[in-house]
């Protein structure tokens, strides 16, 4: 079927039509005439969709289907594979987010041995959470198409782009998808003008599409010979939810977040309309989307972000040892915690883990690197482990080298908790015991994930800080600090509770006792993170509120915690298990 042209009359019928669809309708229930008009206004790229396991299971919702061995060994192959996973619609890198895990519908294999017969024999796959209809977005037209089948139905939306997401906002149940993964393109401009600002007002900025991943944005920049600040993922989207829920890199202590960097969004609102948002217009929603997170405030098509004008050479430093019980992982952490507040000075930036770290700094040279790091190095050797300090030209040099060996895994059903550490924890005897306390207190549970990846110099350096959505604790912190726990994927229902519930209140809680005023990372906070509000937006949430009361006053945009967000008990929200009471 050909396209065809959205009237602008039925623009205009949305705009009178009730500002809030009381009875949700999911997908599968709707008139199958509206699915094919609306699949000829998005020129035919309405589709169905499953979870990327079915062609491995013989069953699909209780019909026999057949199982498919060659597409199934297919999907054995690439199930840990981020660059697999990322090209499919039925994937996410957490797979528990393609089930309705409190009902325990779902459609996994085994992630530590994808072969394993005991994933599907016997069993039925069900859709889960993943939309049994998304449409393939290549332009902004169809974004405003699904916003008008989604008012005059009342079939709730989601967006999903690579699928890096630990919250579950980018997969629901009975919800029409939209996949911004095909929006590519990149462009670099050495004098940016954001729109409606003055000629004057340049920058050095590459402009990319929403679908565009970090590491070929990286090799991109490296051979226009810029600098591109991003995540630490090959397949992480560098202009979706990573950029809008703040963005932290291991470089963001010296160049500061993403939300820092970005000057332009081009983003279709709830309303319908294709905007332009920057300091110099639409102002407000510039603001929301540095920071206000998820797809509360539309679909991003493209952002434009600062480049560094030139190669960032960095000293890199990777330390390792095998640990020999909680006693050698207690005695690192220990000086993890005792150097951080000097290392942060020296812009050390990274990930740091119980018997481990993988760490970049652009302001030193390699001698003053093999220094700073000295006390780390010997400790390491002192159990037999490996150090490696040096000196790389380019940051996508380091990416290439470190990054997909070290970078988080895809395919396992993994949770995450986190709190953001101030730095004044680190700057007295108590505040680093409590710090340090909470760490081997957290080791039977979970081990620590540090990432240095807070904008600690950031502020200084540029002199400003706050211009942003994000918690204000971002700026004022040294650590993210964070864990994982999972389960295997025929967990029952009450071990995923388990889970939830231990992350919460057994790692998290002590970590939120001894930091009760700093904040969360949107993007990487607890599922059912207690005061979400307070953790993610702290002061700006009122802000934030009124804008998305300006451009979607009915709501059609709602996912998991987000700005404006209907709550837990909304049906939509029905395949998160029922164990806390987030606000």
């Amino acid at each position: 079927m050909h396209a065809i042209a959205l009237p602008i009359t039925l623009l205009a019928a949305i705009a009178s039509y009730s500002t809030a669809v009381q009875a949700r309708t999911r997908i599968e229930s709707v008139n199958k005439l509206e699915l094919v008009v609306l699949n000829a206004t998005v020129g035919g790229r309405l589709q169905t969709a499953r979870p990327v396991s079915s062609p491995c299971y013989s069953t699909f919702e209780g019909k026999y289907v057949g199982r498919d061995e060659t597409a199934c060994a297919v999907v054995e192959a690439g199930y840990t594979s981020p660059t697999y996973r990322v090209d499919q619609f039925g994937a996410y890198m957490l797979p528990h987010w393609e089930t309705c895990q409190s009902t325990s519908e779902q459609c996994l294999l085994d992630n530590t041995k994808p072969t394993n017969p005991l994933a599907w024999q016997a069993n039925n796959c069900s859709q889960g959470s993943v939309p049994s209809y998304y449409i393939d977005i290549r332009q902004p037209s169809d974004v405003t198409a699904a916003l008008v089948f989604s008012k005059l139905t009342g079939v709730a939306l989601t967006v999903k782009n690579t699928g890096h997401d630990y919250k579950g906002r980018a997969s629901m149940k009975g919800a029409l998808g939209l996949w911004t993964h095909n929006l590519k393109g990149k462009s670099y401009n050495s004098a940016f003008v954001p729109a409606g600002c003055s000629p004057s007002t340049t920058y050095t900025a590459m402009t990319v599409g929403a679908g565009e991943g970090w590491q070929d944005v990286y090799e991109w920049a490296d051979s226009l010979g810029v600098t591109a600040i991003g995540g630490y993922h090959q397949t992480v989207g560098a202009s979706g939810g990573w950029l809008t829920g703040g963005g932290h890199s291991v470089l963001s202590p010296v160049y500061g977040l993403g939300v820092d960097r970005v000057v332009q969004f081009r983003v279709v609102t709830p309303d319908g309309i294709h905007r332009t948002a920057s300091a110099c217009q639409n102002q407000d929603l510039f603001w929301a989307l540095r920071g206000g997170g998820g797809h509360a405030f539309g679909v991003v098509i493209e952002s434009s972000s600062i480049v560094e004008p030139k190669p960032v050479p960095l000293q890199v430093a990777s330390i390792k040892f095998t640990a020999n019980g909680t006693a050698s992982m207690a005695g690192w952490l220990r000086i993890l915690v005792n150097s951080s507040l000097k290392w942060g000075t020296e812009g050390w930036g990274g990930h740091m883990g119980a018997n481990n770290l993988i760490n970049v700094t652009p302001l030193l040279n390699l001698s003053q690197a093999q220094a700073s790091l000295s006390e780390a190095s010997a400790y390491a050797k002192s159990y037999g482990g490996s150090v490696v300090i040096e000196t790389l030209p380019t940051w996508a040099a380091f990416f290439n080298k470190y990054v997909p060996a070290a970078q988080s895994a895809v395919g396992p059903q993994n949770i995450l908790g986190s709190r953001l550490m101030p730095s004044a924890l680190f700057g007295t005897d108590n505040g680093r015991a409590e710090l340090y306390n909470a760490l081997v207190n957290m080791l039977p549970h979970a081990n620590p994930y540090i990432v240095v990846g807070t904008p600690f110099l950031y502020k200084r350096l540029q002199g400003r800080a706050g211009e942003t959505a994000v918690s204000p604790a971002w700026y004022n912190s040294l650590w993210h600090l964070s864990m994982h726990e999972g389960w295997n994927f025929n967990a029952t229902l009450a071990e995923k509770i388990g889970n939830y519930t231990d992350t919460s209140k057994n790692v998290v809680d002590p970590l939120r006792h001894i930091a009760p005023d700093s904040g969360a990372y949107f993007n990487e906070g607890d599922v059912y993170e207690s005061d979400h509000i307070k953790s993610f937006w702290g002061a700006n949430y009122q802000r934030l509120l009124a804008v998305k009361n300006k451009y979607d006053p009915a709501r059609l945009m709602d996912c998991w915690q987000c700005v404006g967000w209907s709550g837990p008990a909304n049906d939509k929200f029905a395949c998160y298990p029922r164990i806390l009471s987030p606000q």
